[in-house]
């Protein structure tokens, strides 16, 4: 049985650092669902929109693709300020 994985979109520090991602903060999971990942990205977006995170204008075609079509988390490489993080569901 393949397993199930869930992301977590986090607001954080340009390290990246654990610490700086709050699970109390960003709390949404999102399923690896056609529809979560419609979410995700809007998340992302409205992220971006705020000022709360920055994607270089010519990586924003990269994210989208990793959210939508691939591994949301390989997305948080293109993402300063913020982070993917993929959970294995149980």
């Amino acid at each position: 049985m393949k397993e199930k994985k869930v992301y977590v979109f986090f607001n954080c520090d340009e390290e990246k650092s654990q610490t700086s991602m709050n699970i109390f903060y960003n709390s949404t999971v999102y399923g690896d669902t056609k529809k979560a990942r419609k979410e995700l990205l809007a998340k992302v977006e409205e992220e971006l929109k705020e000022g709360r995170i920055q994607i270089a204008e010519e990586n924003m075609a990269k994210v989208s693709a990793a959210i939508m079509e691939g591994d949301p988390s390989n997305a948080k490489d293109f993402i300063t300020y913020g982070s993917i993080e993929a959970f294995t569901q149980v």
